[in-house]
């Protein structure tokens, strides 16, 4: 196989026959609290631009399904750790929907569905489900909230998309891998668990809301743990449980919990668009962790796509 690739605390208070209002897709004026969301979701974006490199690592030792599953169990057992020594309450009804679009979008959904795809595809065809998932947050977010980013945003948003997808399929010769299906669903799922999950952020706190979106799907990923790790060979190594642990803890717990607190900070649109370096990370990473080539075409993509970023930054509604 060849190396690959691959979220303001606020009270839950909710206002007599008003619905809680929705993540702005705008960020709030600049100041101390929007620099630390920006922060926060940043280092969000650092934790997912290693998920890639941190599955190839973990297929090492894993087959798809048991470190999908593998990967679930352990990062709820630690949600769940916290969630009981601080005694938090559980989540009002209302919010569990909410909840289940989380679970099924960035628990299940996107890390099953890229990991499927990370056996055949290679690191520039899984970038650009990346690249694309900025602009598709931000269009979830404007249908969910409706609200709607301005002309310069989009613009900015659009150029950056296509740097991205430019710069990703030039490095494959512009040809489509087999798994380019599953990395389109995990695009559309994980766009619709991001934005449900900024919403929630702005009602609870953000690693609360991935916390119970793990819990919940602790007794499926269970049985599912069960079952993969019978039918797939399990083969042990350093670099296999590294991988394993990162895409668990790193990846799948903090920087979700960090990524929905930047976002309920500083909108969710603005926070997406953070992600367009997302695949540059990405690429770095596999030099120094998969000893993959570095084009010489990735700094000048780096510098057109943080252009970009400064742009939506700095747009306005």
């Amino acid at each position: 196989m060849r190396a690959q690739n691959s979220a303001t605390d606020a009270s839950p208070i909710a206002v007599a026959d008003t619905p809680p209002p929705g993540p702005s897709v705008t960020a709030s004026p600049a100041g101390p609290g929007s620099r630390h969301g920006t922060l926060l979701a940043s280092l969000g974006v650092v934790a997912f631009s290693l998920t890639f490199p941190s599955t190839v690592w973990g297929l090492e030792s894993f087959g798809p399904w048991s470190l999908v599953a593998v990967r679930s169990v352990l990062a709820a057992l630690v949600a769940g750790g916290f969630l009981l020594a601080l005694r938090v309450p559980l989540p009002e009804r209302r919010h569990w929907g909410s909840l289940l679009v989380v679970a099924g979008g960035v628990v299940v959904g996107f890390p099953l569905l890229t990991t499927l795809a990370l056996r055949t595809s290679t690191t520039s065809h899984a970038a650009v489900v990346v690249g694309l998932l900025p602009l598709t947050t931000a269009a979830f977010a404007a249908v969910r909230t409706g609200r709607r980013p301005s002309r310069t945003f989009w613009a900015a948003a659009l150029a950056g998309a296509a740097v991205v997808l430019g710069f990703t399929l030039g490095q494959s010769g512009g040809a489509l891998s087999t798994g380019d299906l599953y990395l389109f669903g995990a695009l559309l799922v994980c766009a619709a668990g991001y934005t449900e999950g900024g919403r929630l952020a702005r009602l609870m706190p953000g690693w609360q809301v991935i916390g119970w979106a793990l819990v919940m799907c602790l007794p499926l990923a269970l049985v599912g743990a069960v079952f993969a790790l019978m039918a797939e060979p399990v083969r042990p190594s350093v670099q296999g449980f590294a991988g394993l642990l990162w895409v668990a803890v790193g990846s799948t717990f903090f920087g979700l919990w960090v990524w929905y607190r930047g976002m309920a900070a500083i909108g969710i649109a603005r926070a997406s668009q953070l992600q367009l370096a997302q695949p540059l990370l990405t690429l770095v990473w596999s030099v120094l962790l998969l000893a993959e080539p570095l084009s010489p075409a990735a700094p000048v993509a780096a510098v057109a796509v943080l252009v970009c970023i400064a742009v939506t930054q700095r747009s306005s509604t």
